[in-house]
């Protein structure tokens, strides 16, 4: 293999050993999109690991300043040649319309979260969602291809606040006890009589996360109509991932307290039924 083909190598190895649902719907794509989206997930997880790592907080955000330096280094088209991520995601800024400036707003979203912010009102969530999830759904579009590309970025973003969540419902124990953070909007807490560490009497939980659900499926809804701007095929890698995440809110909405006694997922059957109705056009 030469240089560029052991760097999308790389990049495949990291998605298939660390990306779960993300997996599943790229696996639908032609083999360049495929390899385009494997770089653009491989940068997106060197992001969150740091975010997630164990060291202190000044050399988690020393650790993606540097990580912003990359991405100038992308746009000037001088990877390193020692960085396989980014001598495969450079080859993809070279093929295809990717916003950097998105790949700057995840390091943002990584920031926030490494500064433990607070948000007081669900459009201050909205904002970190689409940082975080939002600007993967806008870079993904890119990779896909639209013939209305802003009416496809806004549908991206909206989904990806959907999918993000999604992810936060499922993970506020673990956010809580591992990483310290809680997500859900202060506001939201405080009406439903839940403690600002996101804690509360059982029937009050329920009913938060019943409500933090129905938001979620507004996104979905709306975010959606993106699949009759694609072609068949990134068509059914979106409907895929998509719908895996609604299954799994589906299932958080009907057993609510399960988040808080583990970590919601759906057995390995049901994602791949659900890529099969996809991939047959079934939607999401």
């Amino acid at each position: 293999m030469n240089d560029l083909e052991t760097a999308y190598a790389r990049c495949e190895e990291i998605t298939d050993n660390e990306a779960k649902n993300f997996a599943y719907g790229i696996r639908l794509l032609p083999i360049e999109k495929r390899r385009a989206m494997s770089a653009l997930y491989a940068f997106a997880r060197r992001v969150d690991d740091i975010g997630d790592g164990a060291i202190s907080t000044s050399d988690k955000l020393r650790g993606l300043s540097s990580v912003r330096d990359q991405i100038a280094m992308l746009a000037n088209g001088d990877p390193p040649a020692s960085d396989a991520v980014l001598v495969a995601l450079g080859d993809v800024v070279a093929h295809y319309p990717l916003p950097l400036g998105a790949l700057e707003e995840l390091i943002t979203g990584c920031e926030m979260d490494c500064r433990g912010e607070v948000y007081e009102t669900f459009d201050e969530l909205v904002g970190y969602c689409r940082c975080v999830a939002g600007s993967i759904g806008r870079l993904s579009l890119a990779i896909f291809g639209t013939d209305e590309p802003d009416r496809g970025g806004y549908l991206a973003d909206t989904l990806g606040v959907g999918l993000q969540i999604t992810n936060i419902l499922r993970d506020i124990v673990e956010d809580r006890q591992v990483m310290g953070r809680v997500y859900l909007p202060r506001e939201d807490l405080d009406r439903f009589g839940c403690a600002s560490d996101a804690s509360g009497p059982p029937e009050a939980l329920v009913d938060l996360v019943r409500f933090e659900a129905g938001r979620a499926k507004q996104r979905y809804a709306e975010g959606l109509a993106l699949l009759d701007l694609l072609d068949h095929r990134s068509r059914a890698c979106v409907a895929a991932m998509a719908g895996i995440y609604r299954r799994l809110l589906a299932r958080i909405e009907r057993h609510p307290l399960s988040v808080l006694d583990h970590r919601v997922s759906l057995p390995t059957w049901e994602k791949a039924w659900v890529v099969a109705r996809s991939f047959a056009g079934m939607g999401a």
